[in-house]
């Protein structure tokens, strides 16, 4: 449940139902407050509005539930790293003090806790919120306008200022004029008991953190970028509604703002790559397909050079079937092929050229997505992916399954969660195919839900697919189900912290060489470049 990519347990899951008969698999991690939350979310994206009300309502029973639960919890003694501050020199007040506010801060934690998956560390934003958000369309969808209202106007309390759902609200109140007064329609008791507490809360620990001495910063429980992931930002004119009623606002509400400006469309800095598609035309943020990278030549040799060098599971913890079991995954590191080419088990010439296309491939993605900053390799590693023979028949698995470079893809939760084991600190990646002579192998950009696919990409020699590397560009592989398919795969960071080691090595190697005279870069690179 908290690694939905994980092939082989999902197969293992699989075989456990053919072989123990039909067995009921039960999450024993699994909260049911968070299970009614995401069965009332699908029955809202089938638009099957009754049942969405019930999964939601009852989520909102079991929320407070648990709510009381955790409140309960954090009775009792308490110790916390962070709020060690006294060092417990403190006289007998203020240790009671500290105490008091140690269990009030484990209280007003539990908005955090009811919202974070089994398995996660970061909560869904705006979780309570967004029932009420869900369940003000909903209700307005089965003609309860009253109750619509009434949803409305209890999650305007954690965001007074939410424009769409202001115009929502007082559509409902149009809707209920002559019938009822809409004034007596109230907001929830149940949320703004729990909102009068939360407040209240926040501001006990800030005035004993005056009063005692320490630093209190308040988190931002309830982010508006949690946003309800439809088009229904204001109640849709439906056909049955007049045509002067609202209109159907088909924006989303705003996601996250990036920590840095996005951009692209920069030089490709060489004569010979070609442009093919941009973001918007592979429907997508941050995304660029180019061809003409690296020559058919290059391509060969590049290949060649794979031969010599490649280990099964390189690159994948000596796993040799990392994703799926119906292909083997062979691979290399640059410092790996520099090493055999200076010890003449592989051309030198040709241990170089991996060197170089990656370098050309880095300045590339830097200078068309306009980056203000120097981009760093993160990882850089030369793939094949080999179908096994008789493994092929009904297969249903991809060869590389969705995913995000640099988040937890949670298809299910409409996120992707920027936490370990994930590696957070990747900014970009790139993919350089090497040749087309292999059956299946597309590469596929995909929506959050890990289903929809909004782009497919044929690898063919020269090709070169780059991206952002966040949950924005979920991406995965096709099954390979005939040859091998081959390619560089980079990813690079603006992080100079998280600078790939064995490229650092590799750059002293290619400083090496050339000060022996051995021939300089066909691609006049200096390796010293950006360092």
């Amino acid at each position: 449940m908290a690694n939905p990519e994980h092939m082989e347990i999902q197969q293992d899951i699989e075989n456990y139902k053919t072989t123990a008969g039909k067995v009921d698999l039960i999450d024993r991690e699994a909260r049911q407050h968070m299970e009614d939350y995401s069965a009332g979310v699908r029955h809202y994206d089938k638009e099957e509005y009754e049942l969405a009300i019930d999964f939601l309502e009852r989520a909102l029973k079991g929320y407070y539930s648990e709510d009381e639960d955790c409140q309960l919890m954090c009775e009792g003694p308490q110790r916390f790293e962070e709020h060690e501050y006294l060092e417990y020199k403190a006289g007998l007040y203020e240790a009671i003090a500290d105490h008091y506010m140690q269990v009030l801060a484990c209280k007003h934690d539990c908005v955090r806790e009811l919202a974070t998956r089994s398995g996660r560390i970061s909560p869904i934003e705006n979780f309570l919120p967004l029932h009420y958000d869900y369940l003000q369309f909903a209700y307005y969808r089965v003609g309860d306008y009253v109750k619509a209202l009434e949803c409305a106007k209890s999650y305007l309390l954690f965001h007074p200022d939410d424009e769409d759902v202001l115009e929502n609200a007082g559509y409902y109140e149009g809707l209920l004029e002559g019938t009822m007064d809409p004034d007596t329609v109230k907001p929830r008791k149940e949320a703004k008991t729990l909102l009068r507490r939360h407040k209240l809360e926040s501001h006990l620990l800030q005035v004993a953190a005056a009063g005692l001495g320490y630093t209190y910063t308040e988190p931002n429980y309830w982010n508006r970028y949690g946003a309800r992931q439809d088009e229904h930002s204001v109640p849709s004119s439906i056909s049955s509604e007049p045509e002067d009623g609202p209109r159907l606002s088909l924006a989303k509400k705003p996601m996250p703002k990036p920590d840095r400006e996005l951009k692209e469309g920069g030089p490709l800095l060489y004569s010979d790559v070609k442009f093919v598609y941009n973001s918007q035309q592979l429907n997508g943020t941050q995304r660029v397909l180019l061809d003409n990278v690296i020559s058919e030549e290059q391509c060969r040799e590049l290949h060649r050079v794979a031969n010599g060098i490649m280990l099964a599971g390189d690159g994948y913890r000596g796993k040799t079937s990392p994703h799926t079991p119906n292909e083997r995954f062979e691979g290399a590191t640059v410092l790996k092929a520099l090493k055999y080419g200076y010890e003449g088990r592989v051309p030198l010439k040709s241990a170089r050229l991996f060197y170089d296309i990656s370098e050309k491939a880095r300045r590339i993605v830097e200078s068309y997505f306009m980056l203000n900053s120097t981009l760093y390799f993160s990882y850089t590693h030369l793939v094949c992916r080999t179908a096994l023979s008789g493994q092929q028949e009904r297969r249903n698995d991809l060869s590389h399954p969705i995913h995000a470079d640099n988040c937890l893809l949670d298809p299910e939760a409409n996120e992707c969660w920027k936490e370990p084991p994930a590696y957070t600190f990747r900014d970009y990646s790139a993919l350089l195919y090497m040749n087309a002579d292999f059956e299946g192998g597309e590469f596929i950009f995909t929506e959050m839900d890990a289903k929809t696919v909004t782009a497919s990409i044929k690898p063919k020699c020269g090709r070169m697919i780059s991206f952002s590397s966040g949950g924005e560009n979920p991406h995965g592989v096709k099954a390979v189900t005939k040859g091998q398919r081959c390619a560089v795969a980079l990813w690079f960071t603006l992080d100079p912290l998280y600078r790939e080691l064995e490229r650092i090595q590799a750059d002293e190697v290619i400083a090496m060489l050339d000060q022996e005279h051995l021939g300089p870069s066909e691609m006049n690179i200096n390796p010293k470049d950006e360092l």
